[in-house]
């Protein structure tokens, strides 16, 4: 995976990183450690398997939807809540099967955001 560092990308500060097409932007000054770039290649998996462009309107429109129900939009969205709950598993990409994002699709009383990575807790409990 590639990556590059850059101050333009993800726009805004609320984000430490953005995959877009198989190639990760991180802000200069966030830490890459094992466990985001486990997360991004998560979302590369998607991507692949959709074959790119599909994905990302399949984000916008679960996004979209998503901004009208409870809960937050960002955590809820699919392809972030599979990212999310399997950042951690350093297997998970060896034993993931194809298109099991849809899993997730489907949501019981709306996904709580998780638990954020140390280094931002302070920064993300001021804006919620």
């Amino acid at each position: 995976m590639l990556i590059i560092r850059t101050k333009y990308l993800p726009p805004s500060r609320n984000y430490s990183a953005i995959n877009l097409f198989g190639v990760f932007f991180v802000h200069p000054d966030v830490q890459v450690n094992k466990r985001l770039i486990n997360h991004e290649s998560i979302h590369t998996a998607q991507m692949r398997e959709l074959l790119y462009l599909p994905f990302y309107i399949i984000y916008l429109v679960e996004w979209l939807i998503r901004l009208f129900l409870k809960g937050n939009a960002y955590f809820n969205i699919s392809f972030e809540r599979e990212a999310y709950k399997n950042e951690s598993n350093y297997d998970y990409l060896e034993q993931r099967k194809h298109y099991s994002w849809t899993k997730y699709l489907r949501m019981k009383n709306g996904a709580k955001r998780p638990k954020p990575r140390k280094r931002f807790r302070r920064k993300l409990n001021k804006k919620y």
